[in-house]
């Protein structure tokens, strides 16, 4: 099994860059390809996994960058929270022969690449705002992969991820007022 999700994984990064195709959306086809699991479930999956990268790669940002402490602790939070969720979703897809991708989607690189060129108090203020609108969006998904998606152990890895991204929301709505 664990062969045949890495030949999917090689597939994956391998059609990303022959055809300028996102790695999110490559994961996704090769999944589409395999029917291992339902499109839901592959939605869920590579879209988590792509979000989860995105949290690390920021919060390492607001480490170095940020600068109000509570902002680079809470970018510590990230980081440690985010790497732990990542690998268990990996050693889910896995099991599961699900493809993820091997980097974040564009829409995420471009919240990266956005939040790159700030620095101090700019760059607090515009990370702060974006944590607290990408965990909102998070919880919704999340809450929803917990009901809808059919494979129960993604079901569980999205049911077991929502409080923590609901403590997540609750530091960052109270570190962005701070912020302002």
């Amino acid at each position: 099994m664990i062969v045949f999700v890495s030949g999917c994984m090689l597939l994956a990064c391998n059609s990303s860059s022959s055809n300028n195709q996102d790695s999110v959306d490559s994961a996704q086809n090769v999944n589409d390809s395999t029917n291992v699991v339902s499109d839901k479930t592959s939605d869920f999956a590579t879209e988590a996994a792509s979000g989860g990268m995105m949290e690390v790669q920021l919060g390492q940002m607001a480490q170095q960058k940020a600068q109000s402490q509570r902002v680079k602790d809470f970018g510590a939070m990230m980081v440690k929270d985010h790497s732990q969720a990542n690998d268990e979703l990996k050693a889910i897809a896995a099991r599961q022969n699900i493809a993820l991708p091997d980097s974040m989607s564009d829409d995420k690189k471009k919240h990266v690449n956005d939040l790159s060129d700030k620095s101090g108090k700019d760059f607090d203020k515009a990370y702060m705002d974006m944590m607290v609108d990408d965990h909102k969006e998070d919880i919704d998904k999340f809450k929803d992969a917990a009901q809808n998606v059919p494979d129960s152990a993604v079901k569980a890895f999205a049911a077991n991820a929502v409080p923590v991204l609901q403590k997540h929301l609750d530091s960052a709505q109270a570190i962005q007022q701070s912020v302002k």
